[in-house]
């Protein structure tokens, strides 16, 4: 199957629903777009640091920044009005606040419901696919460490964590489990292939598998169902970590065997790059196989990952290649799908 090309119109491409929050979601949505329509982003609503936080508390608001990133990342607009949704204040009161977050944070002040705000920005921007808040409840992220200390708030967990100098033990919502938004968990059950992250573990992944309903859903499908997991640990949160000490996290929050496939990235860190990143507390994360294979996930390692400003990030193009690849090899046939050899690559056959 890796030597042969796949070809289908995005229209009747797999149903798609991926779970996270942050950078690396928006990141993949952008590369998922050029495969599948069906694309249903279920997002956290736990943040409370930056505008989103300001938005919150000033409005009583459900974060809107990841949010507007997803619709942002799945938006077909033009030039102008993408780079006004990118646009930040430099100035004033509005320093620092995007205007995507303030076209949100209007359209929730019109609308009946924050789901419907989202839905409203979703026909503005004629995205691709849909964004879901996970819960439209008002939460805020709790952190236990080991050392038994708590902090509130997901903003400071990164600064408590360094002043506490030991793992995170277990990340709780407060309210404790809120209701998920029932298109969120109908998007879960309807899909081909649900994929976890790529993003923070304890601040983007895991605070949607604490919505009650949505841990549920993910184990009643059989969909094929993927983990993706960050190629660099992360300063203030997973210090230190394997792969298999991600899923273990994910378990304990969730359940044991969530999830039974794990794709880790293979392409090389540029040194130079590395040893920035080590001055930071931050490495490589470490594929430790067996050990993952002893919680029952079978790891997929791919060259999913580039550099970009001297940041690594999954490379928007190649995970999305290889999600889709992994979808055709693991997943059913698609009736009337094409296949003829070629190089190892998946291409969107143009629509007539």
């Amino acid at each position: 199957m890796r030597e042969q090309e796949y070809r289908v119109p995005r229209a009747h491409g797999p149903k798609v629903a991926v779970i996270g929050g942050g950078h690396g979601l928006s990141n993949m949505l952008r590369g998922l777009k050029q495969y599948t329509e069906n694309i249903s982003a279920i997002v956290t609503v736990a943040d409370d640091g930056g505008g989103s936080g300001m938005l919150r508390q000033d409005l009583g608001m459900p974060p809107p920044g990841d949010i507007r990133s997803c619709m942002e990342a799945l938006a077909n607009t033009e030039p102008v009005m993408r780079e006004l949704l990118h646009y930040r204040f430099t100035e004033g009161s509005l320093a620092g606040q995007s205007f995507g977050n303030l076209f949100l944070a209007a359209l929730n002040g019109i609308s009946p419901s924050f789901d419907a705000a989202v839905r409203r920005m979703s026909q503005v921007l004629a995205i691709t696919g849909r964004v879901l808040p996970v819960t439209t409840a008002d939460v805020q992220l709790e952190a236990e460490f080991e050392n038994g200390a708590t902090v509130v708030g997901e903003s400071k967990i990164f600064y408590c964590k360094k002043q506490e100098d030991c793992r995170i033990r277990q990340v709780r919502l407060i309210p404790s489990r809120p209701k998920a938004l029932p298109e969120a968990v109908s998007a879960i059950a309807d899909a081909d292939m649900i994929v976890l992250g790529p993003g923070s573990l304890y601040t983007s992944i895991i605070p949607n598998l604490l919505v009650d309903g949505i841990v549920k859903a993910i184990r009643e499908s059989d969909a094929l169902k993927v983990y993706v997991c960050n190629v660099m640990t992360q300063e203030g949160e997973t210090e230190g970590y394997t792969v298999s000490d991600h899923i273990a996290a994910i378990f304990a929050h969730s359940a044991q065997g969530l999830f039974r496939l794990c794709l880790t990235n293979s392409s090389p860190i540029p040194k130079a790059v590395a040893a920035r990143y080590a001055e930071e507390g931050a490495e490589r994360i470490r594929c430790d196989k067996s050990a993952c294979a002893a919680l029952g996930v079978e790891v997929v390692e791919r060259p999913v990952a580039t550099v970009e400003s001297g940041f690594v990030r999954h490379s928007s193009a190649a995970l999305a290649r290889e999600l889709i690849l992994l979808h055709a090899e693991r997943s059913v046939r698609i009736a009337g799908a094409r296949f003829r050899p070629r190089e190892d690559s998946y291409q969107m056959e143009e629509q007539k």
